[in-house]
């Protein structure tokens, strides 16, 4: 099958053959991350080798929750990733990573990095370009240099190669040639870097793949084994196209009150007690839907045609500090889409993008053309309404292109020839305006740098969002996951920080009923560091109901905007 060891037809087997057969004590695995979050492959490695030091290299550019059963199985020996933690229904750190990673090597790259190193494994060159990382503390990974050539300074990244790449794909042909449909995040040059060869799990296999060959990813001489197994991306779903280029597969929407589950079980004393039962126990993937059950399967797939409904808190209940600090950045942002004439906003998940919805919409009310943009491969969509997830399917079809991370953050946010403005959180800000989502000064693991790093030092200007703190706005911090050169602003609960002369400083400051000079008090005692003030500080607009009408209806059950309206397993039975 691989150029490296011989070809071979691909193997058409059930999940443990395709594991036993093909990954072998020592292999660095990739788990590649389409649309589709996971492989039932991936759970099979996972069972085959619970409690083996199997000595495993994982490659995953975002682990989410369930990667914890990988780094609990205690097969692993190092991770390479991007995203650590959870993603729902918030994104937050996990314990169990911050437990495991004190015990594992863990290599952090940014999602373009990632693939960039991906890139040159495919293409058998031995470094890449790149424009990321600059400035960070990802610069002092073995796999990064810097340097000076005929053509400028240039900043390379090494090759990262796989032994085994692990996916799910929508369709595959009885040859073994793999279709998914866009947009596809990472994309699959892992898939042609690795070594060995492609494991998929695949909804279907059919006979002939030709009427959709612009959806073929994968040729067959890459492919070692093909699983079909209908639903094998759960948790994860499936996005068959857009009409009239949809795949021949039914699509089913992501569960995400089993991505709560596990993340909830993840913190709990008994954690190996639910991997047991969801993990371990199941004899095949047959088993799992059993498990799993007809009607919440076919709930998914109701989902992914029908989006949950808008249902928004009354008007008249009172903004929080966190919804006003999110009307701040909308106010700004609006601001500085007119200013700098921007092509495209590209948020980060979280406040952050509920708060670039609602500038540009505004934007686009008035006339503009501005594109939203999502790091997993969307341009020019519109948000669902009563689903504050940027990458949630029911974007994708309002997308006016469907794409990847590498053409999104790669080919656009840094391009000359695109302008961006963009928006992200922060858990930790220093006074440079660096920002630290990786690891806390005692080596604590946060989650990683996501795109952020990309889009920061991509993006023309960036905004940052956060609720002020000791805790969080700090001097100075060990770790540098996104440089602080382009940040324009920080936008609290309390005021909003710019820059001047390269330290941010308290240039406007939350209205209320209190003198302005006491208000500027609360909001220096708020930060870590002597917070100085502009000459003339400024009061920020009063904020009312009516102007977080649009971020309630994207979050109704209030899970960034401060405010939890329901328990999140009450949002999870809303979306079964």
């Amino acid at each position: 099958m691989t150029g490296g060891e011989g070809a071979t037809e691909t193997e058409f087997c059930g999940l443990a053959d395709a594991v036993s057969h093909h990954v072998r004590d020592g292999d660095a695995i990739h788990v590649v991350m389409g649309h589709s979050r996971w492989s039932a492959l991936v759970r099979e490695v996972a069972r085959q080798h619970w409690g083996r030091p199997s000595g495993f290299t994982l490659i995953m550019a975002s682990l989410s929750s369930l990667g914890t059963a990988l780094v609990r199985s205690g097969c692993l020996r190092k991770v390479v990733s991007v995203y650590s933690g959870d993603s729902f229904p918030v994104f937050t750190p996990n314990p169990v990573y911050q437990q495991g990673f004190r015990e594992l090597e863990v290599e952090h790259w940014s999602f373009l990095t990632f693939i960039q190193r991906l890139r040159a494994a495919a293409t058998g060159v031995p470094a890449v370009v790149t424009n990321s990382v600059r400035g960070s503390s990802m610069a002092d990974n073995d796999a990064y240099a810097e340097v000076d050539t005929a053509f400028g300074r240039v900043r390379l990244v090494a090759p990262l190669v796989p032994d085994v790449a692990v996916l799910h794909a929508a369709v595959a042909d009885r040859a073994g040639n793999l279709a998914v449909a866009p947009p596809v995040f990472e994309g699959f040059v892992g898939a042609l870097a690795a070594r060995r060869g492609v494991l998929a799990t695949v909804e279907r296999v059919v006979d002939d793949l030709r009427p959709w060959s612009g959806l073929v990813r994968i040729p067959a001489h890459r492919v070692l084994a093909v699983v079909e197994a209908p639903f094998g991306a759960h948790p994860g779903g499936v996005f068959p196209g857009p009409e009239g280029m949809a795949l021949p597969v039914r699509g089913y929407a992501e569960d995400i009150p089993f991505w709560i589950d596990v993340r909830d079980a993840s913190r709990r004393d008994d954690f190996d007690a639910w991997i047991r039962e969801w993990v371990l126990e199941p004899a095949d993937h047959d088993a799992y839907l059993a498990k799993l059950g007809r009607n919440r399967l076919d709930a998914l797939v109701a989902r992914a045609t029908t989006p949950r409904s808008p249902a928004t808190t009354p008007s008249d209940e009172p903004p929080s500090p966190t919804e006003r600090a999110a009307v701040w950045l909308a106010d700004l942002l609006v601001e500085r889409i007119a200013a700098t004439g921007a092509d495209s906003v590209l948020a980060g998940a979280g406040l952050a993008n509920l708060a670039a919805w609602d500038g540009v919409g505004r934007c686009r009310a008035a006339g503009s053309r501005i594109a939203l943009i999502a790091e997993l491969g969307l341009w020019g969509y519109d948000p669902a309404p009563g689903d504050p997830y940027p990458f949630s399917f029911a974007n994708f079809p309002t997308s006016s292109m469907l794409l990847d991370t590498e053409q999104v953050l790669g080919s656009f946010v840094t391009s000359p020839t695109t302008r961006t403005v963009a928006c992200v959180g922060a858990a930790l800000v220093d006074r440079h305006g660096n920002i630290n989502t990786t690891r806390t000064d005692d080596g604590t693991h946060l989650v990683g740098s996501g795109g952020a790093n990309d889009i920061v030092t991509g993006a023309d200007e960036t905004l940052v969002v956060g609720t002020m703190s000791p805790r969080r706005f700090v001097a100075d911090t060990d770790y540098i996951t996104s440089p602080g050169d382009r940040v324009r602003a920080v936008v609290t609960d309390l005021g909003v920080l710019e820059k001047l002369g390269g330290e941010l400083i308290l240039a406007a400051v939350a209205p209320g009923p209190e003198p302005r000079q006491e208000r500027i008090e609360h909001a220096r005692a708020r930060c870590g560091w002597a917070l100085k003030t502009a000459d003339h500080v400024r009061d920020l607009r009063e904020v009312g109901p009516d102007d977080v009408e649009a971020l309630r209806s994207f979050d109704p059950d209030g899970l960034f905007l401060g405010r939890r309206v329901r328990q999140a397993a009450d949002h999870g039975k809303e979306r079964p």
